[in-house]
């Protein structure tokens, strides 16, 4: 048999299990320990009221003959497009519903895209999320990256006298919590223009926003739609990551409309659609009632993100996000690597984060912490770790 062996070409295993391997083990030696984690970005709120209303009410549906539905559009149903269209509009963005494709979240869209391209010449930022690397070794893709560091605040800008054929950029960032401005979004844009890129764009974490001058989709931007397909998720705006769904933008101009097309024509193949139920689910979280009971859960969230931002500024210890992201970014102490960093934490404060090199090389020396826990929880974690990385300064 021939096996791809672009697979030998990946790391052992995905980073996350990597951390739930050290942290069952942890948990073996320690049965009694206070553990809390602050490291993968799970939900932990329960489904919103309306969306739970309308999961009943559609699996009641499929316990009738005359309203039960089986294979779906795979594109998605109408009532979900229409009100992701209108989810547009309200930023100003004019979308035509056959742009909009349903999928089972934004992870498997971005890696699922690639098929529609040759082999290609890609740039990933770095520090960035690590499946943006995988999918494309696995697609034997040419792989460059966008250097994210202090000083350009975690957003790389473009190259010069470079050219690609892909590019991905995630706003708000996933591990560091960073916010390109209109601005910027606007050189990337006119750079892909000039250039022949296609810009993947993932705004999985849009709802997190508050700052109504920073941009939560790349369309808000003039002449996107003619390089850019974007990538967007219930999962964290909603609760869905136990749901699985997400949609992908694909403006008719791009390539002369020949991508929407090819997606369509993927899709149609390869996927038989998000279930029925889990998508009347999705529309009423678009609603008026679902989109103010979520955003009472982000606020939740995102307050969780102020105490730990808050407890790290008063510490002095050095870190981005926490603002219009649930993410937090932060240098690891005394030069400690992320993975020791990590080790520490986990042994002298029980508290579980993400090592930033599990992010690309740029991200070795960082840590990342999610605001997706419980408040109580929250606090008494981020009070043990400043404790613990005091201590580690401090030492002489």
């Amino acid at each position: 048999m021939k096996l791809n062996p672009n697979y030998a070409k990946l790391n052992e295993s995905y980073l996350f299990a990597d951390i739930a391997a050290k942290v069952r083990a942890f948990v073996r030696e320690h049965p009694q320990a206070d553990l809390i984690s602050l490291g993968i970005g799970d939900v932990t709120r329960p489904l919103s009221p309306a969306v739970i209303c309308e999961l009943n009410a559609a699996a009641h549906d499929m316990a009738a003959e005359e309203t039960f539905h089986g294979y779906g559009p795979e594109q998605g149903y109408g009532f979900l497009r229409e009100a992701i269209v209108r989810h547009y509009a309200a930023k100003g963005v004019v979308l035509h519903d056959d742009e909009v494709f349903i999928g089972d979240g934004a992870k498997s869209d971005l890696g699922n895209m690639t098929e529609l391209f040759s082999e290609s010449s890609v740039l990933l930022p770095d520090p960035g999320y690590p499946a943006y690397y995988d999918v494309n070794v696995m697609a034997g893709n040419r792989i460059h990256f966008a250097a994210g560091h202090s000083r350009n605040g975690f957003k790389p800008m473009p190259p010069s006298g470079r050219r690609f054929d892909i590019i991905y950029i995630c706003s708000p960032g996933n591990p560091t919590g960073a916010v390109y401005t209109r601005e910027e979004l606007k050189a990337w844009v006119d750079y892909a223009r000039e250039t022949g890129a296609v810009i993947f764009f993932d705004a999985a974490y849009e709802a997190f926003v508050h700052d109504r001058s920073l941009p939560t989709s790349v369309f808000e931007i003039e002449g996107a739609r003619e390089c850019a397909v974007e990538f967007c998720s219930f999962s964290k705006s909603a609760g869905f990551t136990g749901m699985r769904c997400g949609w992908t933008v694909v403006p008719h101009e791009l390539a002369g409309g020949a991508l929407n097309k090819m997606w369509l024509r993927r899709q149609t193949t390869k996927f038989n659609g998000a279930s029925y139920v889990v998508q009347r689910a999705a529309a009423a979280a678009l609603g008026e009632q679902g989109q103010y009971e979520n955003r009472k859960i982000i606020d939740y969230y995102m307050r969780n993100a102020r105490v730990i931002h808050d407890a790290l500024t008063a510490a002095g210890i050095r870190h981005t996000g926490g603002v219009d992201s649930p993410y937090i970014w932060m240098r690891c102490p005394r030069g400690m690597t992320s993975w020791e960093y990590f080790d520490a934490l986990l042994e002298r404060a029980a508290v579980v984060g993400t090592p930033g090199v599990g992010f690309g090389r740029r991200g070795e020396g960082y840590f990342r912490l999610t605001a997706f826990g419980n408040a109580e929880k929250t606090a008494r974690a981020v009070a043990r770790l400043v404790d613990v990385t005091l201590a580690m300064t401090n030492r002489k």
